[in-house]
C-alpha cells in the first residue's frame, strides 16, 4: 500500500471517516477487496457519490490507460466490506459499464467532485462505474 494510501485511511479512522487535504469536502469510503490474484486483503480509500440505497463509486485511477487494482478485485470477488464514517458492513459490488447507465452514474459522481470529468477526457478508456449494494 502507498504511504499516500496509507495516510488516508490512517486519517479516516482517526476522524471518523472524515478527510481533509485534497479530499476535503468528499463523501470518502474504505473499500477492503480481496487480491484477485494474491487472495490477500487489499483497503482503498475512495470518493464515493449516491444512487438511491445504494454507494457508487468510479475506477478512474487520475484519468490512467489501465483499471485501477481494486477494481480487478472486486470482478473476481465482488462481496467487499465497506467503511463509510464509522459504520463496516458487507457490500455487493456490480461493475457497470452498459450505457446509458455508467454514463449517468459517472455524471452523479461528476456533481459530487468536478475533477472526475478531467480523468474521463485523460483517457480514451470508458471509465467503469461499481454499484456497491449493501448485503445483509
Amino acid at each position: 500500500m502507498s504511504d499516500f494510501n496509507r495516510s488516508v485511511i490512517d486519517e479516516f479512522h482517526a476522524n471518523g471517516g472524515k478527510v481533509g487535504g485534497y479530499f476535503a469536502g468528499a463523501n470518502m469510503l474504505l473499500l477492503h477487496t480481496i487480491g484477485a490474484k494474491s487472495g490477500q486483503p487489499r483497503i482503498n480509500p475512495l470518493v464515493y457519490t449516491t444512487d438511491g440505497d445504494h454507494l457508487v463509486i468510479i475506477a478512474s485511477k487520475g484519468g490512467d490507460a489501465s483499471n485501477p487494482d481494486w477494481y480487478y478485485n472486486l470482478l473476481a470477488n465482488p462481496t467487499v466490506t465497506v467503511e463509510v464514517g464509522d459504520e463496516q458492513f458487507q457490500a455487493r459490488a456490480t461493475a457497470i459499464t452498459e450505457e446509458p447507465e455508467r454514463s449517468r452514474l459517472y455524471a452523479k459522481m461528476v456533481a459530487h467532485r468536478s475533477g472526475f470529468a478531467e480523468y474521463e477526457q485523460k483517457t480514451s478508456r470508458k471509465i467503469p462505474a461499481v454499484v456497491l449494494e449493501r448485503v445483509g
